[in-house]
């Protein structure tokens, strides 16, 4: 524990009961109870944000399906195209 007459809101980076910060969904002050919000309706309306994807990062070129199967499709698809000749279209691949 950090030394200081602060205990349990110093260590975790707040300042006062309160929270000692501002609710990024409404800009109020934090409440400890519910930090980093200032209440449930604004912790709940992030996890609602959340579980819609809302905070999903784009993965680019990354396979849709995180088990592997739709590429192993492909892949497989691409394989008998290529054995029965098929190749003849300027090399395009099935989407």
């Amino acid at each position: 524990m950090l030394s200081g007459e602060g205990g349990r809101d110093e260590v975790m980076g707040s300042k006062s009961k309160h929270g000692g910060g501002v609710c990024p969904e409404c800009g109020d002050e934090t409440a400890y109870r519910y930090r980093p919000f200032c209440s449930k309706r604004c912790a709940d309306l992030d996890l609602s944000r959340w579980l819609r994807g809302g905070y999903a990062i784009s993965g680019g070129n990354a396979d849709a399906d995180d088990d592997g199967d739709e590429a192993e499709a492909l892949e497989l698809a691409r394989r008998a195209q290529q054995r029965q000749g098929g190749d003849d279209d300027g090399g395009s691949r099935l989407h």
